[in-house]
């Protein structure tokens, strides 16, 4: 784990109350997960682009809170075209739960990942969800990541592994992970750079799932990070931020297709001309 120092103050507040927050009783939950390659593919054989809508009340980098539903936030996502849901259950900093998780979860058909700051084996046993975030920066080394790893998998959960760059994705790859995802925002200053994910993405292996998490806010940034290598992309501010949430993530589901379509009618329009 990296020091405290080398973080935000707001990412020191976060990591700081994971720290001290308790978790659910020693291997009480077991999960009989819905898988996420499989939904990607389905998106990608449907001509969607495969995003991970996230619902996301608030964060120390928005301002507000969103007070819906969030069974109907998912709902809505998916109706959008959302291939997985993840839900906030941090309480402190971003209003989240584990009851709102389960209420998504309960609502959607699609996998739903918990998207928290899990520290200890005991933070797994708090909620059912199909996926659940490590973040390699948050974590003692390779071996105190790799257990949380096999632990998470003991109970069912498929674990998506968060790293920031190159030497975080190896500890990740040499801990067992299959499913990545590069966080584009640095967490010293909290600045979004999508430069990040593309310095990354070529040293992923072809038969890890790569995931492009934060600052992707438009139908362009969509297609940068899939030209990068994304499989998929977690989305959380710019669809929360939406009044139409459905519209808000199929804006962002289509960006490949409205692109062909534009570029059809553009030619068609030429050629009568």
């Amino acid at each position: 784990m990296n020091p405290d120092g080398e973080l935000a103050p707001a990412v020191r507040s976060i990591l700081e109350a994971a720290r001290e927050r308790t978790g659910g009783e020693p291997g009480g939950v077991s999960v009989s997960a819905r898988s996420l390659p499989d939904a990607l593919a389905r998106a990608e054989s449907d001509g969607r682009v495969p995003i991970i809508a996230e619902v996301k009340p608030t964060s120390p980098t928005t301002d507000g809170t969103r007070e819906d539903d969030p069974a109907e936030l998912a709902r809505a996502m998916v109706e959008g075209g959302a291939s997985a849901i993840s839900v906030l259950t941090e309480p402190t900093h971003f209003g989240g739960s584990p009851e709102a998780l389960t209420q998504v979860r309960e609502a959607v058909d699609v996998p739903v990942l918990r998207k928290d700051f899990l520290l200890r084996e005991e933070h797994l046993d708090v909620v059912e969800a199909d996926l659940i975030l490590l973040i390699v920066r948050f974590v003692d080394g390779r071996d105190d990541l790799e257990a949380l790893i096999d632990a998470a998998r003991e109970r069912g959960f498929q674990p998506l592994v968060e790293v920031h760059d190159r030497a975080e994705l190896e500890t990740a790859l040499e801990a067992g992970a299959d499913i990545v995802g590069v966080n584009n925002r640095d967490l010293a200053k909290l600045e979004v750079e999508l430069e990040t994910f593309e310095a990354v993405a070529p040293h992923v292996p072809e038969d890890v799932t790569l995931i492009a998490e934060s600052g992707v806010s438009s139908p362009e940034d969509v297609r940068r990070m899939r030209e990068a290598g994304a499989d998929a992309l977690l989305v959380g501010s710019a669809i929360m931020a939406e009044g139409d949430v459905t519209a808000g993530t199929r804006r962002l589901t289509t960006a490949e297709t409205n692109t062909e379509t534009a570029t059809e009618t553009k030619s068609e329009t030429q050629t009568q001309t």
